[in-house]
């Protein structure tokens, strides 16, 4: 009996040793649940602001959805122009269209963080709502802007991870483009817009800054003196030869007047001439969040490389 006893007697308790330790790792788990701050502080242009260490609930009033989306983050309002981007559609079919006017909607959207350009007017009464962090175009690099929302989302290494794996499949594209039509060859980006035509530089989203910031393509002289400070440069369908590279990236508005095209001065251009005429969606290439910036590459390997 004894014999039997014993072994009994042991597999008990180890049976009650296993659920103590279980409720043990289930207590010390939960105190760590506890112990994650609810807020971060995040040090935006305009001094530090304290933020949701896990946003829920984000309003965006310009520019940077899809970094947001990139990073996985939960949008309820987002600009008008995010909003007729065909690339997000899907995604922001149930998310509301706001502007920096539209405070009682946003009101009740209960947003916990509202991101915005620097240009939007109403902060005060946005930062009643929800703490308000915006930016200014331009002032850092397209990358580490992508690099600040990670931080503001409290997801600077996921960032981090995307910018480190796109910045060598961009690179290792234009390697494999100059090794196809030259190294010195020059890339055009030009943009129909409300009856203007526009040239970009290196910094406007259109894809400009894969064309020239990661892949090095060269960019014509003309391009180089007008639109490089600015950032795009406003010109007359007369005188776009004059402007045009070996190759012309065309983002191109469906519903814009693209009349230019029909014209002898643009079919004569060596670029129209040689079929090296590339047309993208303008909607989708207006911007430079991650979304955008892998459809973009994908358009420019397919385009040049052809796969």
């Amino acid at each position: 009996m004894k014999k039997v006893l014993v072994p009994f007697l042991l597999l008990l308790v180890l049976l009650i040793s296993a659920c103590s330790n279980g409720s043990s790792e289930k207590e010390s788990t939960s105190q760590k649940d506890e112990s994650k701050p609810e807020t971060i502080t995040y040090e935006s242009e305009n001094g530090p602001v304290e933020v949701p260490a896990d946003p829920q609930r984000v309003v965006v009033l310009s520019s940077f959805a899809g970094n947001v989306m990139a990073l996985d983050v939960n949008l309820v309002g987002v600009d008008s122009w995010s909003k007729m981007n065909p690339k997000f559609k899907e995604e922001l079919k149930d998310v509301a269209e706001v502007t920096d006017e539209s405070l009682e909607q946003i009101i009740e959207l209960n947003p916990d963080l509202i991101i915005g350009l620097s240009t939007i007017k109403n902060v005060e009464k946005l930062n009643e709502i929800a703490p308000t962090v915006t930016y200014t175009y331009g002032k850092v690099d397209y990358l580490t802007q992508h690099l600040e929302i990670g931080k503001l989302l409290n997801k600077e290494k996921e960032a981090q991870a995307w910018i480190d794996d796109f910045k060598k499949r961009a690179q290792v594209a234009g390697e494999d483009i100059k090794a196809k039509i030259g190294e010195d060859k020059t890339v055009s980006v030009i943009e129909s817009f409300d009856k203007q035509l526009y040239v970009f530089g290196d910094n406007w989203g259109r894809g400009t800054e894969i064309l020239y910031q990661e892949m090095k393509l060269p960019m014509p002289e003309k391009v180089k003196d007008v639109a490089l400070k600015d950032g795009y440069y406003a010109l007359s369908a007369e005188v776009l030869s004059e402007f045009a590279g070996d190759y012309l990236i065309i983002s191109k508005n469906p519903d814009a007047d693209n009349s230019f095209q029909e014209t002898e001065t643009y079919k004569q251009i060596p670029a129209v001439k040689n079929n090296q005429v590339f047309e993208a969606n303008a909607k989708e290439f207006y911007f430079n969040d991650p979304i955008s910036l892998d459809l973009q590459l994908d358009f420019f390997t397919k385009s040049f490389l052809g796969n």
